[in-house]
């Protein structure tokens, strides 16, 4: 989920905790709890600071180790364990209990998304992502900004969230039927589907598909149940040849790789150097692919230029390898 809605959430499951009665009856508790799921609710994506070195490093991180299940426990005693040190009078395994399942929500939610994550590492390193609940959701949002609303009016802060959170497990429940009701005719049409992406997008009645089948990638667009193929590649394994060969061993295409299971690529040939160019399908928004990565290798077979992300026109992807250039 986005970062607005992992912090209301962190503010909902505060208010929950009133149910305990423990917490209810300790302010200053219920201030280091709240102030435990708030952060708890967001931790996980603290990994956001491998942006500081570059896309590439944050692409092969993000949502990788920070999600996974011994992440999970050390953010969730990192957190309350510093915030114990402030109050160091209130009850820890109550702050620790609170906090702890506020990480597991966040990592939780972020399972249902197209992103996913690598929740089960160290068992696998396989990317989780059940593709039914976009990245940011208004319903749940405005779900959750309703409750705080409701909360600072004067209702019960855990009667209250015990209501929207079971709306929102009914909601949870609907989009899932949604895919699988989009997944199955998409089979009924391609017999040889080996896997099928799910993206869905802030409108209700909007998805974006990646099928893959035996011999070919299709691109389709879903709105009010209607399945449109809006393009088609073959799949085409990756040449053995020098110029891929030299491609695989640049950061920004080995992070892409790590990331993304549905892709085509591209070699093109101009007169200083070659481009290799490899195009995430499952992401497409008005008739371009956004997230992309791209390598340039001179004559000397020396790579120049590349940079991996999420990219919007041509003009500024040109840009962005000017500025990648010589990346250290």
């Amino acid at each position: 989920m986005d970062t607005g809605t992992h912090i209301v959430m962190g503010i909902a499951l505060g208010g929950l905790a009133t149910i305990d009665p423990v917490v209810q009856n300790d302010p200053t508790l219920f201030n280091a709890v709240l102030a435990g799921t708030i952060i708890g609710s967001h931790a996980p994506d603290f990994d956001t600071v491998f942006k500081l070195k570059n896309n590439a490093t944050y692409i092969r991180h993000h949502r990788g180790a920070s999600h996974s299940i011994p992440a999970i426990i050390i953010w969730g005693l990192i957190v309350s364990g510093i915030i114990y040190m402030f109050v160091p009078e209130v009850s820890y395994l109550h702050l620790w209990l609170w906090t702890f399942l506020a990480v597991i929500i966040h990592v939780f939610v972020d399972l249902f998304n197209a992103y996913g994550t690598q929740a089960f590492r160290p068992f696998t390193n396989k990317w989780i992502a059940f593709g039914f609940i976009n990245t940011f959701d208004p319903y749940i949002f405005m779900l959750n900004v309703g409750g705080v609303g409701a909360w600072l009016l004067g209702a019960h802060p855990g009667y209250t969230w015990l209501s929207i959170y079971t709306v929102i497990v009914l909601y949870y429940i609907k989009r899932y039927m949604d895919k699988r009701e989009i997944v199955k005719e998409i089979k009924n049409y391609f017999p040889d589907t080996v896997e099928i992406a799910t993206s869905p997008t802030i409108k209700q009645n909007y998805w974006r598909v990646a099928i893959t089948t035996k011999d070919k990638f299709y691109v389709a667009a879903v709105e009010n149940g209607h399945i449109e193929i809006v393009d088609e590649f073959s799949k085409v394994p990756l040449p053995d040849s020098p110029i891929m060969e030299k491609a695989l061993t640049d950061k920004n295409i080995a992070s892409f790789l790590n990331f993304s299971p549905v892709y085509s690529w591209e070699i093109n040939e101009y007169d200083d150097f070659t481009e290799v160019r490899f195009i995430d399908l499952r992401y497409r928004s008005k008739e371009y692919y956004p997230f992309v990565a791209v390598v340039q290798i001179n004559r000397n077979m020396e790579i120049i230029s590349s940079y991996t992300g999420w990219i919007f026109s041509e003009h500024k992807l040109q840009s962005k390898l000017l500025i990648e250039d010589n990346p250290i």
